[in-house]
């Protein structure tokens, strides 16, 4: 049984971002590390799929909405629409590279017992849940778990969290590469307790990096836009909060 977990979530491509919670302290002496999905569907997909390839056995990969139509993507069954930096990303990937990734891990972490690690929900990769989800609508994704499972860690939403929903405790780490409402790199330790972190990056040099490396003709102005966390979690709220269920919709 891992006594530290370190989860990150939605790296989207963001290398210097990466490299920069890897350099933790914490993280290095992790037994383990979950990475919960949209791995690479940004401006640096080969570096980071490279980086995390070279962690071993030691990282566990899980499928994101945006790894699967990334894979969708290159074999051709999806155009990505309205998603240019997805639709060019595909583009890197190898053949192999993202495919039959699982959509959930289920591991005993210590002094939290079985943990479900997924991407948006235990059920879907695009379900959207909130901190502020009424309690019918968690009850509803969480529906059909195993009693034993305790604690359910998602991301997806990119706005870190902790809170009780219908008796188990949610994690959301927030977003590695693509924060909304707050610049830095989000991640979670988990272990004996939940401990939600943020590492702090110099992000013009990491902008300047993403900008020089990418071959997306856009990645200036998405690494300005993403690192600089310029969508609000305000504004993030809002757009989600359509999608969680409110107002009778399903």
């Amino acid at each position: 049984m891992p006594n530290r977990v370190a989860v990150l979530s939605d790296t989207h491509g963001v290398l210097p971002a990466l490299e920069a919670v890897l350099a933790e302290p914490d993280v290095r002496a992790a037994d383990r590390i979950v990475l919960t999905g949209d791995i690479a569907a940004g401006p640096q997909p080969e570096r980071v799929l490279d980086l995390l390839t070279s962690l071993g056995g030691r990282a566990s990969w899980l499928s994101g909405n945006a790894d699967r139509e990334l894979v969708a993507c290159r074999r051709g069954t999806s155009a990505l629409a309205g998603d240019a930096i997805g639709a060019w990303a595909a583009g890197s990937l190898r053949a192999d590279q993202l495919a039959g990734l699982p959509a959930s891990l289920r591991l005993p972490v210590s002094g939290l017992g079985d943990v479900l690690f997924c991407h948006a929900t235990p059920r879907d990769d695009e379900e959207v849940v909130l901190v502020d989800s009424r309690p019918e609508r968690w009850r509803e994704v969480l529906a059909g778990l195993d009693g034993d499972v305790r604690t359910v860690v998602c991301g997806h939403t990119h706005m870190p969290f902790v809170r009780l929903a219908d008796g188990r405790l949610v994690v959301n780490p927030g977003s590695v590469g693509m924060p909304y409402g707050r610049a830095g790199a989000h991640w979670a330790l988990l272990g004996p307790g939940v401990q939600l972190r943020v590492t702090d990056y110099d992000i013009d040099a990491a902008i300047a990096q993403v900008t020089e490396d990418s071959g997306y003709p856009g990645a200036a102005r998405w690494a300005d836009y993403h690192l600089r966390a310029r969508a609000t979690d305000t504004e993030a709220l809002a757009v989600f909060a359509e999608r969680d269920g409110r107002g009778g919709a399903s």
